[in-house]
């Protein structure tokens, strides 16, 4: 009996994905995996690839995107075609950022030309820039203009830059404002004759450019034992790089062009990200904490950190898979910079241990401290009447 009862409450095994799949079916319920299981009936994943089980948008998005390399053709095909068609009901989905990066790209290069789905798409910050860089190169004009106006991936994916400057429907007005900010940001397409021309725009036809400084490429060359990779060792506990190595790291990333620090905080290892994080200009720390390769430890120092770009906060707060860790929900009620409305938000979802010690904790905005004994002291109401 005790063997039938431990193998019901045994985890199921996630089902392994279709030949040449990117994801598998973890992120759907497990009663639902069945319907993109390789193994399984044929009708069954049939009814999924017609959009016929009970899904969130989100699931059903990435449901639709495995059923396309499923082993059976007519499932193949119904599920791009339902996809091609994309009901309104599960567009909400477009916009989750929990959502495969594999699976935003497929469905905005299939949903392009609808500009109500390719804006979601485009907004996402999940998307992966090759797939934003690929409509860039004949989307619309509105969403050119969106495309452009999301600094960060003009200056992370050079693509986009030289795929918008081909698009005949972007205006000249905004091809000129972002090659200009492309350039000042030290973002070299030295193919694209629009940004040459901001270049002269920039520096004047005489002046010659800012020393461009090192590229993410040679700092990742230069301190490979340092930044390259991201290792286990790295970890807490791990030795503190050397005084010298480090100073002559700091000192050559104070000479990186804006778009170099971006491109090192996504290719560098945590080493990197912890210098970069610290930087002043927003969109590069913003690029560390959009990285990846970010670890929960990195989120949660940085929202410990009561210094911590602003926008970097926000990034943390409003994620749900950062605030589903409790020590950076913790950490974050303990910063100062944390919006009253949001901390309120967070402190319903305290133990009341911990809610009893946030209350008394001076590290906590006084206005939360408040919140927190008044829960407390409401909570305690009931047992007060009782005695």
């Amino acid at each position: 009996m005790s063997t039938t009862a431990s193998s019901a409450s045994a985890p199921q095994p996630v089902p392994a994905p279709p030949p040449g799949c990117p994801i598998n079916a973890e992120f759907l319920p497990p009663n639902m995996r069945k319907h993109v299981d390789p193994a399984a009936p044929p009708p069954l994943r049939m009814m999924a690839a017609k959009a016929l089980v009970p899904l969130a948008p989100a699931d059903m998005l990435g449901a639709l995107f495995m059923l396309t390399f499923d082993p059976d053709a007519g499932v193949r095909e119904t599920a791009s075609k339902t996809a091609a068609a994309l009901q309104d009901r599960f567009s909400a989905g477009l916009r989750d950022e929990h959502v495969a990066a594999p699976v935003l790209g497929f469905f905005l290069k299939l949903l392009r030309a609808k500009d109500v789905y390719a804006e979601m798409l485009v907004l996402n910050p999940t998307t992966p820039d090759e797939a934003v860089a690929d409509v860039a190169r004949d989307c619309s004009a509105k969403i050119a203009e969106i495309i452009g106006q999301n600094q960060l991936r003009v200056l992370r994916h050079e693509d986009i830059v030289r795929n918008l400057c081909s698009n005949p429907n972007a205006s000249p007005a905004l091809i000129d404002n972002v090659c200009d900010f492309a350039v000042r940001s030290g973002l070299v397409v030295a193919d694209v004759p629009q940004v040459q021309a901001a270049r002269v725009r920039v520096f004047g036809p005489q002046a010659a450019p800012p020393e461009p400084g090192p590229t993410a490429e040679e700092i990742l060359k230069e301190f490979q034992d340092v930044v390259a990779t991201d290792k286990p060792e790295e970890e807490e506990g791990a030795a503190p790089m050397e005084e010298a190595k480090k100073l002559s790291l700091t000192q050559r990333i104070m000479k990186m062009s804006i778009a170099q620090k971006i491109k090192l905080a996504t290719l560098g290892n945590k080493e990197a990200r912890s210098f970069l994080i610290r930087d002043t200009n927003k969109l590069v720390c913003t690029a560390v904490i959009r990285s990846p390769r970010i670890t929960d430890g990195e989120v949660l120092s940085c929202a410990a950190n009561k210094a911590v770009n602003e926008e970097v906060l926000r990034i943390i707060y409003s994620s749900r898979e950062f605030t589903k860790n409790y020590k950076i929900k913790m950490a974050l009620l303990k910063n100062p910079k944390l919006p009253m409305s949001v901390g309120m938000k967070f402190l319903g979802t305290l133990r009341e241990n911990d809610l009893k010690d946030l209350s008394r904790d001076k590290n906590v905005p006084s206005a939360l401290q408040s919140i927190a004994k008044k829960m407390i002291d409401k909570k305690n109401e009931p047992k007060k009447e009782e005695k």
